[in-house]
Parts: C-alpha cells; sequence; structure tokens
C-alpha cells in the first residue's frame, strides 16, 4: 500500500491479526498492520490469515507522530515458554505470543501508541487475561484509561478505553 494513502486512514490497528472483531475485514477507514503476514492451515483444520496493509512491528512503527484519529492495540497476551511445540499450537499461531521481554515489549507499544495518535484522540485497548491480568499491563503506561468493559467465556478479556491528552 502507498505509504501516502495509507497514513491518511483515521484508524490504525497496530497489530491487527486475522481482523477478527471486525464487522468488515477490508474496513477502508482502517490501516491494518501486522510483525506477521502469513496463511496457514490450523491444527484443527480451519484456515487462517493474517495480510496486512502494512508490515511492522508495533514497538517501531513507521508513522509521523500525531496522524491517526483512533489507534486499536490488542497485542499478542500469550506468554512463550520456550517450548518449539507450544509455537505450533493454534492460539500461538492465532494470537502471536510475548517473550521473556513482555514487559518492555508491551511498554514500548504504549509508547508508539500514543506517539501515532493525535492529541484527543481515542486508543482502544484489548486484552486477554490468560497469562498476565490486565492490572499487571495498565502498569506500563502512565496514561489513565477512561472506561473498560470485561467480555468472554470466562469473563477474561477486558476492552479498554483511553484517550490522549
Amino acid at each position: 500500500m502507498d505509504k501516502m494513502k495509507a497514513i491518511k486512514k483515521p484508524i490504525l490497528d497496530a497489530c491487527c491479526g486475522g481482523k477478527m472483531f471486525y464487522f468488515d475485514k477490508n474496513d477502508d477507514r482502517v490501516l491494518f498492520q501486522d510483525i506477521r503476514d502469513i496463511e496457514t492451515t490450523l491444527c484443527d483444520g480451519r484456515h487462517f490469515e493474517v495480510h496486512p496493509d502494512v508490515q511492522a512491528d508495533f514497538t517501531d512503527m513507521p508513522y509521523p507522530d500525531g496522524i491517526f484519529s483512533m489507534v486499536v492495540f490488542d497485542p499478542p497476551h500469550l506468554k512463550y515458554s520456550g517450548d518449539t511445540k507450544e509455537l505450533k499450537g493454534w492460539q500461538m499461531i492465532k494470537y502471536g505470543h510475548l517473550g521473556k521481554g513482555w514487559r518492555a515489549i508491551l511498554t514500548k507499544g504504549f509508547v508508539e501508541c500514543f506517539r501515532v495518535l493525535k492529541t484527543g484522540g481515542f486508543l482502544i485497548f484489548k486484552w486477554n487475561e490468560t497469562d498476565i491480568k490486565v492490572a499487571e499491563v495498565l502498569k506500563l503506561t502512565p496514561e489513565r484509561p477512561i472506561f473498560g468493559h470485561i467480555s468472554g467465556k470466562r469473563a477474561n478479556t477486558h476492552w479498554i478505553c483511553f484517550m490522549k491528552k
């Protein structure tokens, strides 16, 4: 995608993955970014793909400061233990994973998301507490959330809204 065309979109999804919560997986208002670009079959036979508009790391994004009105930040939430079998599991393939340095990675992610967000813009943060509690993750940014909501079968997925000062 042309870089100038990309930055004219008002919304950035910093780690879009398979775009699973989107009504329209090709919504032209959203710039879809992910570090991966893959197409595979999961262990249960389901087709899975990640095809972002921009392939980039959420800890070092290639955009100017203050360019987006909204940033969606749904980073990997699973900790990787180092077991190669674990990497082939459908959850790791579908959702990605964090290494031992997860605190530094997520801290850099928050910094970058707020950097590319316009003043008065909104950051929508999604986190699943499978391995790490949301309270631990929120300590990684000095920004204060406005509101949040818990959802999911086990009530362990958190949707949290921030507004950039």
